[in-house]
């Protein structure tokens, strides 16, 4: 059965768009243009999946966020203006799973959905990271490969986390800089270069593979080479 997703936009446009994309990729998309009636259908319990405007008439998408985690743990992707750091730190304080930046890739935005959708399968017990033959604990702060240790700083191990949860998932340099980095962040986005290489090096270096993958002009991802 397809995934049923919700999406609640007043940018009519935006929303039909965002829609029609929804359906040709196989899943059930509705849509609500106001907070209240997209609270009203988010309440229902229909959902696999919620795409929340921030600004929206009626009751803003904060607002139902806030009454939606009273009931619900429905996954929920924010829909945020580029420059809106305090929305997105509000957003994901208040129970949000993810958010993406106006104007967006659609790609980006599927990537999002497919992502968020995982991590409701699997449930809160996931256990350990797993690509190949490497495995990431977060609980124990140990990553292997094959079995054998790997020594990560903090900061690689939390880039390396971020990319094994969206395994297939293109990220852009900004998108890791929010998400390893923070939203505070003041600096060149090639750190994000630097950091990889670190990577690289005591991964697909070390181990005589392939994980890490360029996307040029667009960001990086990670996933096992078949």
């Amino acid at each position: 059965m397809a995934e049923r997703i919700l999406i609640v936009e007043d940018e009519e446009k935006l929303a039909r768009f965002v829609e029609l994309e929804l359906k040709h990729e196989g899943y059930h998309a509705d849509k609500a243009a106001d907070g209240r009636r997209g609270l009203d259908m988010a309440e229902s319990g229909e959902y696999d999946l919620i795409l929340l405007d921030i600004m929206l008439p009626g009751l803003s998408g904060m607002e139902v966020l806030r009454r939606l985690r009273k009931t619900s743990q429905t996954p929920v992707i924010l829909l945020t203006a580029r420059d809106s750091v305090t929305d997105k730190v509000m957003g994901l304080d208040t129970g949000a799973d993810d958010y993406v930046t106006k104007p967006f890739e659609i790609e980006e935005l599927l990537a999002r959905i497919r992502a968020a959708l995982r991590k409701k399968g699997k449930g809160q017990e996931a256990g350990p990271l797993k690509v190949g033959e490497l495995t990431l604990d977060a609980e124990r702060y140990h990553a292997e490969y094959a079995g054998e240790a790997i020594e990560l700083t903090a900061r690689e191990f939390s880039l390396l986390k971020t990319l094994m949860e969206n395994e297939g998932i293109v990220l852009t340099r900004e998108t890791l800089l929010d998400k390893v980095w923070g939203y505070q962040y003041v600096g060149e986005t090639n750190v994000v270069d630097v950091y990889i290489r670190y990577l690289r090096g005591k991964i697909d270096d070390a181990f005589g593979v392939k994980l890490i993958h360029t996307v040029r002009g667009v960001g990086y991802t990670l996933r096992e080479n078949v």
